[in-house]
């Protein structure tokens, strides 16, 4: 049920049981084994074949375990070596891992000793992989400000938000802070024919109620005490263009009231004026509150609700879209840092994947500046995290959502099912609720 491939790894020991040894131990846990205990005929598997892993004694005839580990990573620069020893040979083994060995395993070991080891390293070789993939995959994507994923949620949200960029139709957008809300707006403008306009955004939880009337509809000079000349609001700056109305379920019932009418009628007036003006804006909202709940308080109008709300849409939280996590840091990396890009760690990048990000993006970014400014533009290593972070795998169960622990459980229970039926049967629930949970969650 696992998507991850079985790992093919190549063993080298001129001891025979200790090589048949390991091939059983390995292959009992599902890797792909090849053995030879000849390590002049290895280099010529390994020239001809891919190899995930590679596990090679220290102590061998005519090729010796230092030279052959030169030798593989020339022949592979990404294979991930792993260097036998015995007791009196430790000394070696360390200078192995100083010439890019992944680790040392010493004799004698037993069964389960190299079973857990082994799987170590293949963990450690698929996450090394996956970085050095995402790392490519960030040099192909431009540094212009806007989203930034390859989950499937989000490129839904935004393959819509690109269909109804050239509508008129007012948008709103749901998420909590740091989710890019703003970026999504930024997205739906510039593919309009306003790409050309202005964009102009106001936070309305930023500013009391008397200023922030001034703010979106402007002011003519002495509407209020401080009024010493006329001023143009937010809508007559964006005439033309798109206006951003950051946390909309922060104004004012009268404040909501002008509002509704710029929507209905595209009219308004100045702040001490009575001059009707004209204005053509497409007004994108957004909002970290629950609206519906807002609604049912009464605190927020129905009509202006289902003005703003032509279209809705959600952006989906960084904790419930992890595999974006890898992609995001590397992009902060270049970011911040200067070329080349710096180097992260495994055990730093577990720990961010693992981390729950209740501040979303916003907060993985200023973690990631804190970080290469930290690393003085070396490799980032997991004492450059936030205390928080670097022990983010102890986040307790209680603090997982409802949604979040079911999702963990299925996937947990999918890994080790024979199949399907066998899955459903283990979580007591029917086949066809378990096709609609696994749809649900993208599973």
């Amino acid at each position: 049920m696992n998507s991850r491939p079985a790992a093919r790894v190549l063993v080298i020991d001129d001891e025979l049981h200790i090589l048949k040894t390991i091939g059983i131990s390995l292959e009992s846990i599902g890797f792909t084994v090849t053995l030879t205990s000849r390590p002049q005929d290895a280099l010529e598997i390994a020239s001809s074949e891919h190899f995930d892993l590679a596990f090679v004694d220290l102590r061998m005839q005519p090729i010796d375990g230092m030279e052959m580990l030169e030798r593989l990573r020339r022949l592979d620069p990404d294979l991930t070596v792993v260097i036998i020893t015995a007791h009196g040979t430790i000394d070696s083994a360390v200078e192995a891992v100083k010439k890019g060995a992944y680790h040392y395993l010493q004799k004698p070991f037993d069964l389960k000793e190299l079973q857990i080891f082994a799987q170590k390293a293949w963990e450690h070789h698929h996450l090394a992989s996956e970085v050095r993939a995402l790392r490519e995959q960030v040099t192909q994507v431009p540094a212009t400000g806007e989203f930034i994923t390859r989950n499937a949620e989000m490129l839904a949200l935004l393959e819509l938000a690109g269909r109804l960029a050239d509508s008129t139709m007012s948008v709103l957008i749901e998420g909590e802070s740091g989710t890019g809300k703003e970026l999504i707006a930024h997205f739906i403008h510039n593919r309009s024919t306003r790409a050309d306009k202005p964009f102009v955004k106001i936070n309305c939880a930023a500013l009391p109620e008397e200023l922030l009337e001034s703010e979106l509809f402007g002011h003519i000079k002495g509407a209020f005490t401080g009024a010493t000349r006329d001023r143009q609001g937010r809508f007559e700056l964006a005439d033309g263009g798109t206006i951003f109305l950051d946390e909309v379920a922060e104004i004012s019932p009268a404040i909501q009231a002008k509002l509704l009418r710029v929507i209905q009628s595209k009219e308004f007036e100045r702040v001490g004026e009575s001059v009707t003006r004209k204005v053509d804006v497409r007004i994108i909202a957004a909002t970290n509150r629950d609206l519906d709940e807002a609604l049912r308080e009464g605190s927020f109008r129905d009509d202006l609700f289902y003005r703003l709300n032509a279209v809705r849409l959600k952006a989906t939280a960084l904790r419930q879209r992890p595999e974006d996590i890898p992609l995001l840091v590397h992009h902060f990396i270049r970011k911040f840092g200067k070329e080349p890009p710096a180097e992260i760690t495994i055990e730093a990048m577990k720990a961010l994947r693992l981390y729950r990000w209740f501040g979303n993006v916003r907060e993985l970014e200023n973690v990631m500046e804190r970080a290469v400014l930290l690393a003085g533009g070396g490799t980032i290593e997991l004492s450059h995290l936030p205390e928080e972070v670097q022990h983010g795998e102890q986040t307790p169960v209680y603090a997982l959502s409802l949604e979040e622990v079911e999702k963990r459980h299925i996937i947990q229970v999918l890994e080790h099912a024979q199949d399907y039926d066998e899955a459903a049967r283990i979580l007591g629930i029917d086949p066809a609720t378990l096709w609609r949970k696994r749809k649900k969650y993208r599973l």
